[in-house]
């Protein structure tokens, strides 16, 4: 009996890998699996080389930032809540990247439906199956990572992981795949000329935006807010992680935003670091400034937030501003941020361990609307105000709003639905001892290996 029953489970996966067998088997050879038919057609077959050994290490260094991230993230939290944290930060990628393979990529670079979705390419089968489509596919994989695990920083140490983990697999699959069919698969925001060089609302905000609805569904950790209402702060727990981590996202950015020349021979890519490099210190230094003025002390942790910040807004634009531009974007975005972390928590009553909503989702749609300004006409024919084109301000301004809208409302979804269905918030008694014991039944230090102290 146990067997048979065994057996019936079992049939239903046999029967899936045997009918996607037979498929890959009849339409395996569709594409260029090899590459050899892409070199033979190629005029310059160095530079086709060149890009392709480009976008892999860009591609690299953008998946190196879940490693930044981890870190923020871990030093903003506390340490019983550490391993919960470095745990969502590395599976997100991994089921989000599974998901990506399955659906995600199809409906975001499949043949488009109407401008709105893609219909073909799932497990890159076919024509799919091809060294051009998995060159794209991992340089953008690792994209639907980065905006994947900035839900988790504004959803930190009160979240369950199966939650979650069923978030990730949402988000990759269908909610980012979508939205960034319409800006970078050809869809409908592209064809109306919205510019998004790099990412600065497909990826960063939309993962902020998600992140708020998620921080407001799943409510503010324990005593976060008081009775009346005003908030309560948190000190950071580990400083070093904040910096190193912060560091390590400075780093891959030059593969964020000079790998979406998608081209290594365009040489576009040295403006784009430089500005990508500029704005980060404007903003960082804005930041550290602004709170030497207003307290007489110099908050480390605050300037990383403030070259985040920098770096998010210019990755819209990077590619056709100049660099004054950059610097006085960068600047910008540090004010943006300052105002945005004050009006989450003290207007709309929301709880964000590391700032993620405002860093990302609010600067990311001031990024976008900074496009349409300072857009100079240099590269690809991309013009804003300065260059005397009021249009590009106005289609940035839909496509921010679009963008905005359905990260927002796909996010509140898609967290109404996991709440409903396995649970979102951990409990105030798990909360309390933590969710590194209660979830991973571990620590970040086990007792006997604690650090040792000077007085020790």
């Amino acid at each position: 009996m146990k067997h048979t029953i065994l057996h019936r489970r079992r049939l239903p996966i046999l029967i899936l890998f045997a009918a996607l067998s037979l498929f890959s088997a009849s339409t395996a050879w569709a594409g260029d699996p090899n590459g050899t038919e892409t070199l033979a057609a190629a005029e310059e077959p160095y530079a086709v080389a060149l890009t392709f050994v480009w976008l892999i290490v860009a591609g690299a260094l953008v998946f190196f930032m879940q490693a930044g991230f981890a870190l923020v993230e871990a030093g903003f939290t506390r340490a019983k809540n550490m391993v919960n944290v470095l745990t969502k930060n590395f599976m997100d990628f991994c089921i989000g990247g599974l998901a990506y393979f399955f659906f995600g990529y199809a409906i975001m670079y499949g043949s488009s439906i109407a401008g709105i979705i893609g219909s073909d390419g799932f497990l890159l089968l076919g024509d799919y199956y091809d060294v051009n489509q998995a060159l794209t596919w991992f340089f953008q994989m690792v994209f639907v990572a980065t905006a994947a695990t900035i839900v988790s920083g504004a959803m930190a140490e009160r979240t369950r992981i199966t939650a979650y983990l069923a978030y990730s697999f949402l988000l990759s699959a269908i909610i980012y795949p979508i939205s960034g069919h319409w800006v970078w698969g050809g869809g409908w925001l592209s064809q109306l000329g919205f510019h998004d060089f790099a990412g600065s609302g497909v990826v960063h905000m939309i993962g902020g935006l998600v992140g708020l609805t998620g921080a407001y569904l799943v409510g503010p950790r324990l005593g976060k807010f008081n009775s009346d209402g005003t908030p309560n702060e948190f000190k950071p727990t580990n400083v070093i992680y904040v910096v190193l981590g912060g560091l390590i996202l400075f780093v891959g950015w030059f593969g964020f935003n000079p790998g979406s020349t998608l081209n290594g021979a365009d040489l576009r890519m040295s403006v784009i670091a430089m500005n990508t490099f500029l704005a980060g210190c404007a903003g960082a230094t804005t930041v550290i400034y602004a709170g030497l003025v207003r307290t007489g002390k110099a908050d480390g942790v605050a300037a990383v937030n403030g070259a985040l910040a920098g770096l998010v807004a210019i990755t819209a634009g990077c590619a056709v501003v100049p660099p004054w531009a950059a610097v006085i974007i960068g600047i910008l975005a540090g004010f943006v941020l300052m105002w945005g972390e004050r009006f989450i928590e003290r207007t709309l009553k929301v709880d964000d361990p590391v700032g993620a909503v405002t860093v990302h989702g609010i600067v990311g749609f001031f990024g976008l609307l900074m496009v349409g300004v300072f857009a100079d006409g240099t590269y690809g024919d991309v013009s804003g105000v300065i260059a005397g084109n009021f249009n590009q301000i106005v289609v940035q301004l839909i496509g921010a709003v679009t963008l905005a809208a359905w990260a927002l409302i796909m996010g509140f979804i898609m967290f109404t639905i996991i709440k409903s269905a396995i649970g979102l918030r951990a409990s105030d008694e798990e909360q309390t001892v933590g969710l590194d014991i209660t979830e991973h039944g571990m620590s970040v230090y086990e007792p006997g290996v604690m650090p040792q102290t000077a007085g020790d």
